[in-house]
């Protein structure tokens, strides 16, 4: 028996030895499996992007294909109905959109020239108030004649750069890149137009297949214990974050239409590419903004040059956006929907990292469906509460 209890002792001594270690292997693996989820993301960017694109739209549209098939409309005509009422605005507004837009491009690298030579004149008149007078000029010392010059070179006097010199040079470069900013966006535009292309495409078959695969994978598939605990929060994900896409999108629409009333008002060129712009970039919050402004004093700086005058449309704009972001969204989305400042930040950051510009664009909407997830699973309370801190 004393044999036997100094076993079990042993066994216990040896078990809680390895508590720690196998402790240790399973944060060191998880850290791993964080590691290749992040890489798969970014190397799978062109494959995930117009996927997740896709459901988002697809998550909009499939509750108006299910009242129309509740009326005995076939779900391939109303799917294809809604993508047509979809990208109809979106063409149209486009090819309004195209002649200007192609304007500014091509005027892009004269705009950095002329900018760069108004900042270099600022800079010339300030260096004239602020640099003291040369000294007077004098004559240059004769060097006495040495034997040793006769097996070497003259000094010659070194050529002074002028400022005129370090202008054209800065202007060249800006140039430069303006040029090959034009040439990567047209060298990139086909594939963004195949993208868009299969994007419509795959919109239509989540729309008209996409219902009865899921729920043939909830009826039948085993993995599925709770089958109606599953509808139940997937319809429940489904109406809230359309909720939350439908209501910033069309808070969007209308600051960019306000925008775009109100530089019409004010006499402000491209009304309507403006307007587009910032109702784009409204979907980016707080960084969208900041992006705007930038943008926009650009534009009144090309337009009114060095006046007054040149802060205009970002003036404008910015009055709208305070009113949007501080009174319109909070009051619209209310407390639920609210994401922490700084959370958004971050997280923007990392899907720009991972995607891009379009990660940039899906990351709100991203970071809400996870939200939402949580909240209906019921799991991890702390993530929650962190996200929608103030």
């Amino acid at each position: 028996m004393d044999n036997a209890g100094s076993i079990n002792e042993k066994q216990k001594k040896n078990l809680t030895g390895a508590y720690p270690k196998i402790a240790k292997q399973t944060k060191l693996l998880n850290t791993l499996v964080i590691f290749a989820f992040i890489y798969t993301m970014y190397l799978a960017k062109s494959l995930l992007i117009p996927l997740f694109f896709s459901a988002f739209i697809a998550l909009l549209l499939s509750p108006l294909v299910a009242i129309a098939r509740k009326v005995y409309v076939p779900r391939t005509i109303s799917a294809g109905a809604l993508i047509v009422l979809l990208v109809a605005p979106f063409t149209l507004l486009s090819v309004q959109l195209a002649e200007p837009a192609e304007r500014w491009l091509h005027s892009l690298p004269k705009i950095a020239a002329e900018i760069t030579e108004e900042i270099e004149e600022i800079s010339s008149s300030i260096d004239a108030f602020t640099t003291p007078p040369p000294p007077p000029e004098t004559e240059p010392e004769e060097r006495e004649s040495s034997i040793f010059d006769w097996f070497g070179d003259k000094d010659e006097p070194d050529t002074p750069v002028t400022q005129s010199d370090k202008t054209n040079s800065v202007t060249d470069k800006i140039k430069q890149t303006g040029i090959d900013m034009g040439l990567t966006l047209f060298s990139s535009a086909p594939f963004l137009l195949a993208q868009i292309l299969g994007c419509v495409v795959l919109i239509f078959f989540l729309l008209v297949f996409g219902p009865n695969l899921f729920h043939v994978f909830i009826r039948d598939f085993p993995v599925v214990t709770d089958k109606r605990r599953a509808l139940v929060l997937v319809d429940q994900i489904q109406r809230e974050l359309s909720s939350y896409i439908v209501t910033i999108s069309i808070i969007n629409t209308c600051l960019g239409l306000a925008t775009a009333g109100a530089f019409h008002y004010f006499g402000i060129e491209d009304a309507l590419l403006w307007g587009a712009l910032v109702a784009l970039m409204n979907f980016v919050p707080y960084l969208g903004g900041v992006a705007s402004c930038v943008v926009l004093l650009v534009v009144g700086l090309v337009q009114f040059g060095l006046t007054s005058s040149l802060f205009l449309p970002a003036g404008v704009f910015l009055i709208l956006n305070i009113t949007e972001s501080q009174l319109i969204t909070p009051a619209v989305l209310g407390r639920s929907m609210q994401l922490n400042p700084l959370i958004i930040i971050i997280w923007i950051a990392i899907t720009g990292w991972l995607w891009g510009v379009i990660g940039v664009l899906l990351a709100v909407p991203i970071l809400m469906c996870v939200k939402i997830i949580l909240a209906n699973l019921g799991v991890f309370n702390h993530w929650i509460r962190l996200i929608e801190s103030k």
